[in-house]
């Protein structure tokens, strides 16, 4: 008499198979899904306009509402060797380009010399008081070390220049890319040169769309 053959062993077979076929169907379902997030979910590249910063009253205010203009970015302090003849040469660049075509940007920092102590709307009124300037002085930041200013680590990063002192320039183009630095000491002619050239740009642009 032949024994009885099981079915337990056939029907483990065909589970396991199953459950194999399953686990892949979900491997690639994911692996799908991932690609297709790459592709149409990138995340988007920042540029300088798209960041938010504080004014000097601690509100927050988009970067983007300057967008379109050459756009010339200060970390500024108060008590420096450079800071008189700094905020008289940035007042007079913002008079004469802006405020069209044109901004300056001003952002207190207090990490070099601790020049830069008091508070953002003492800041604001000592500069504009004894300077006259009409251009933004927002909130006091940081821009080395880990608390940086995410607006202005991406001027960092993007020039791969760390400001060493006050009064370091950023020159940003109205798309929000990095043109070109100078450092405190360098005169305010070189900087006119290339906002004027920016600006020219801007205009001719503005001409060709109409």
């Amino acid at each position: 008499m032949e024994p009885l053959t099981t079915s337990y062993p056939l029907k483990y077979s065909v589970l396991k198979a199953r459950v194999f076929v399953v686990f892949l169907s979900m491997v690639l379902c994911t692996t799908i899904l991932c690609l297709l997030q790459l592709r149409f979910f990138k995340p988007k590249i920042k540029d300088f306009y798209s960041f938010e910063v504080k004014d000097s009253r601690g509100r927050i205010i988009s970067l983007e509402k300057y967008r379109g203009k050459a756009t010339l970015v200060v970390n500024v302090a108060s008590y420096c060797q450079y800071t008189d003849r700094n905020y008289i040469a940035l007042q007079e660049l913002h008079r004469e380009f802006g405020p069209s075509h044109f901004t300056v940007l001003a952002f207190p920092c207090n990490q070099f010399g601790e020049s830069e102590p008091s508070s953002s709307q003492e800041i604001e009124s000592f500069a504009k008081g004894n300077y006259g300037v009409t251009f933004p002085v927002f909130h006091k930041i940081k821009i080395l070390g880990s608390e940086a200013d995410p607006a202005f680590k991406f001027l960092i990063d993007s020039s791969k220049k760390e400001p060493r002192w006050n009064f370091w320039k950023y020159l940003v183009s109205p798309e929000g890319k990095v043109v070109k630095f100078w450092r405190p000491e360098e005169p305010i002619e070189s900087i006119k040169t290339e906002v004027t050239s920016l600006i020219r740009q801007i205009i001719m642009k503005k001409r060709e769309d109409l």
